[in-house]
């Protein structure tokens, strides 16, 4: 009969598993640049214009990350050169450095000067080694940024830290655009993309239909170059809710339609990781009309405070739009009754594992009207179901570092304890 192994042996092996499985769980929680800078109103104008480039998802989803962040003032002075969106975006690319520099590391910097890729570099749109900077480290602790290809010329300086998490994601606020003419090249438009002719070839449309119906598909439309997610309910989904469909007034039919998109494209990737409080095209002003999105495993399921709604497919994926297959229609608080969080009705089953998604914010058009008294539907009273609540950044990652860091104390001293015997 095997021996088994002695305590202290077992103890030995299991730690450093327990570790591995602490560190790469920590490591899971990513960093959401939109969510750090909506914190920092003096960047507002930088945040929209990384949300509507798609700069976000790209920051968010690398490891390690440096921005550089210019303020209202400084983006100010960019939007006047009136650049197209394809311009700001490969400009502001050259400002999110692909390696972690925090307020120490500048001045610390080996030989006092070092070149960083960007973004810019990193996607293969410079030419050259145009999408590298220059990071000087100057006389009375001044550090200076500069492309490669404008001769040297250090133009924008250090200003402050705004966020530092090691090794994770830095963002520094820096004095001035970096200015480089390969970044400030002229870029073709995108092409467009017409709803009314993709939607229906692509498995919706009888969601088209009634969009057209109404009048929302413009809304929708009008969303398409700065990035657009749709969640497309199936045909049996909205067949079965046309009766209160059809309960509703024309222009909570549009904020009903409405609710079923955000403003901003979210990959698969996106939206498994940006869990929580979304607004929708719908929402305007104090009439909320958010959902939150929610990862189970391998499913995304979007949940208003009336049903629970299950991603079952990806419709069309052709960035700047997004179209999700839910299998049920998203109904808002404010059109019908809430219910109960432990009434809440179970996500259908699904039939096949497909592709889903989740969250990103941005308001867009609606109304406030009292719809009329239904079957279903009710009027649009803001005491009638609370907003989900919403932990701030901050606090929910100190709250899970701070559960790690106790479960690493416990067990070393568990491990401690069984070598001593």
């Amino acid at each position: 009969m095997p021996r088994p192994l002695p305590l202290p042996a077992l103890a030995s092996l299991a730690l450093p598993l327990f570790l591995l499985l602490i560190f790469s769980s920590s490591s899971a929680d990513a960093h959401n640049i939109t969510r750090i800078l909506a914190k920092h109103p003096e960047f507002s104008t930088f945040n929209h214009y990384l949300t509507i480039t798609h700069l976000a998802g790209e920051i968010n989803r690398r490891l390690t990350i440096t921005v550089l962040a210019l303020d209202n003032s400084a983006m100010s002075a960019l939007l006047d050169k009136h650049f197209s969106v394809g311009t700001i975006k490969n400009v502001l690319s050259l400002h999110v450095l692909v390696d972690y520099y925090g307020a120490k590391k500048l001045h610390q910097l080996s030989k006092g000067t070092t070149l960083s890729s960007t973004l810019f570099q990193a996607t293969g749109s410079a030419t050259g080694t145009s999408g590298y900077v220059n990071i000087t480290n100057m006389r009375g602790g001044k550090v200076g940024f500069g492309s490669e290809d404008n001769g040297g010329d250090l133009n924008s300086f250090y200003v402050k830290s705004v966020v530092e998490m090691p090794y994770n994601i830095s963002i520094l606020q820096i004095s001035k655009v970096i200015t480089s003419a390969d970044a400030e090249a002229p870029t073709a438009a995108p092409v467009s993309l017409n709803l009314t002719e993709v939607l229906p070839k692509q498995g919706c449309k009888a969601f088209s239909d009634l969009l057209i119906a109404a009048g929302a598909i413009e809304t929708y439309q009008s969303n398409v170059d700065g990035g657009l997610t749709m969640f497309c309910p199936t045909e049996d989904a909205l067949n079965a809710f046309l009766p209160k469909y059809k309960n509703l007034t024309a222009a909570h039919k549009v904020s009903l339609l409405l609710y079923h998109g955000m403003p901003i494209y979210l990959s698969l990737q996106m939206l498994k990781s940006n869990n929580g409080v979304v607004n929708t095209l719908a929402t305007d002003g104090g009439a909320k009309y958010d959902f939150v999105i929610k990862t189970d495993g391998e499913d995304v399921m979007v949940k208003t405070k009336v049903v629970t709604s299950t991603v079952t497919a990806t419709l069309i994926d052709s960035e700047p739009l997004i179209v999700y297959e839910v299998d049920k229609v998203l109904q808002p608080k404010e059109l019908f009754k809430a219910v109960p969080e432990e009434e809440e009705e179970a996500p259908a089953p699904k039939s096949s594992p497909k592709k889903k998604k989740t969250k990103a914010p941005s308001p867009k058009a609606s109304d406030g009207e009292e719809a009329e008294d239904a079957d279903s539907p009710i009027g649009s009273d803001e005491s009638d179901g609370e907003p989900a609540d919403q932990t701030s950044e901050k606090d929910g990652a100190l709250g899970r570092n701070g559960e790690r860091s106790m479960a690493v104390v416990m067990m070393l001293s568990l491990w401690l304890g069984v070598l001593l015997v």
